[in-house]
């Protein structure tokens, strides 16, 4: 897994179970001078999801809040 992949990973899981807002990844991940490099996060998110998912197609960990950002599944939440 590549630095940025981890970065990326890290900010998701830390706040498992709440939205992370494009914007926010960027800041956290790229740093602020890619605030306008939004496609970035589609594309890492993308690649996560090739290595993490068992359906990349069809993803049950991190998941794509339409308009506003990605979200990291906590099954240990949802199950209790």
């Amino acid at each position: 897994m590549r630095p940025t992949e981890y970065r990326l990973l890290y900010h998701l899981v830390q706040n498992a179970g709440w939205v992370v807002s494009h914007d926010q990844l960027l800041q956290k991940v790229w740093g602020y001078e890619y605030r306008d490099e939004p496609h970035y996060v589609r594309l890492y998110i993308n690649y996560l999801r090739q290595k993490l998912e068992k359906d990349p197609a069809d993803p049950k960990y991190i998941l794509t809040e339409r308009g506003v950002g990605y979200r990291f599944v906590d099954f240990r939440r949802e199950k209790s």
